[in-house]
């Protein structure tokens, strides 16, 4: 009696024990979890478009919980708040410093294809500026460069499409600029130098679709240089590796080689004095023509 009484009492005080340690367990959640729903809650005002509600958010999530996957994320979300806002310049530190610093992340591939959309919509093109060609093209360059760089790195990424053509007007804004600058050299006459660039345009940049366009305008600076045969050597590549409008052209300056589409130059000279008469000698001053020498004596002669 008195043993099964102790064993009453005691799986009565256990279960006492139990449901006091129960009701006294902390209820707060793990770190990820914690970190997982602050990231959430910005992304509600992000997927909103609540740029100013979403930002101070995201920047919580990155200084709570800075050794959560969360954070890493957060940071993309803050580069993609600068990039909604045009704040481009802002954005290209951003995802530049992600890419840099986790490049074997599985979100590396967005955030370098997000660098190369911010570094080309950074190229700006307001009236207020002059024309694209004239100015100066350090960040079409930087651009141009990522853009190759991110199709080398990730040939099957899903944004091909949009990067190849970003790519394809990077490239034609590079090239008009060195065919503007090729342009004013030849104005000043400094020919080797059009040439030059010409070259350059053409070896760093192939398939621009302004390939025609710059051969015409070499060929053209090769005539004016009277370099004649190089000439027509550059306006027959158009003719049969481009066609379209310019090989119309360089039909029309090979023609030229042929027969000059201009009239030569009128210049005013002096009269011409014709051939200056021969003066007549006085036959009392004539001299007697010296006497031939003898030839010499061969061989065996005494």
């Amino acid at each position: 009696m008195r043993l099964t009484s102790a064993l009453l009492f005691l799986t009565l005080s256990t279960s006492a024990g139990a449901c006091a340690s129960t009701s006294q367990a902390p209820k707060t959640l793990t770190y990820t979890e914690d970190a997982r729903r602050a990231y959430e809650e910005a992304m509600t005002a992000f997927r909103a478009k609540d740029w100013e509600g979403s930002r101070p958010l995201f920047q919580e999530v990155k200084k709570n919980f800075p050794q959560s996957r969360y954070a890493r994320l957060a940071e993309l979300r803050l580069a993609d708040i600068d990039f909604a806002q045009e704040k481009y310049t802002d954005a290209i530190g951003a995802y530049r410093a992600f890419a840099q610093t986790y490049r074997t992340d599985k979100e590396a591939e967005y955030a370098r294809y997000r660098l190369s959309k911010a570094l080309f919509f950074d190229i700006s093109d307001t009236i207020l500026q002059p024309p694209a060609e004239e100015r100066d093209q350090a960040v079409t360059a930087d651009a141009h460069r990522e853009l190759k760089a991110f199709l080398r790195a990730f040939p099957r990424t899903r944004w091909r499409k949009d990067v190849e053509y970003m790519l394809e007007v990077v490239t034609g804004r590079l090239v008009r600029h060195e065919l503007y600058v090729a342009r004013y050299y030849r104005r000043q006459d400094n020919f080797d130098a059009t040439i030059a660039r010409i070259d350059y345009a053409l070896k760093t940049y192939p398939n621009s679709g302004l390939d025609p366009e710059a051969l015409v305008l070499k060929g053209e600076t090769l005539m004016m240089m009277n370099r004649k045969k190089e000439a027509k050597v550059v306006f027959e590549s158009v003719i049969k590796d481009w066609g379209g409008p310019f090989a119309v052209t360089a039909r029309e300056f090979l023609e030229e080689l042929k027969t000059p589409s201009q009239d030569p130059p009128d210049i005013r000279r002096p009269a011409d004095p014709g051939v200056p008469e021969k003066k007549k000698e006085d036959p009392a001053k004539a001299k007697t023509p010296a006497p031939k020498a003898p030839p010499p004596a061969g061989p065996g002669a005494e």
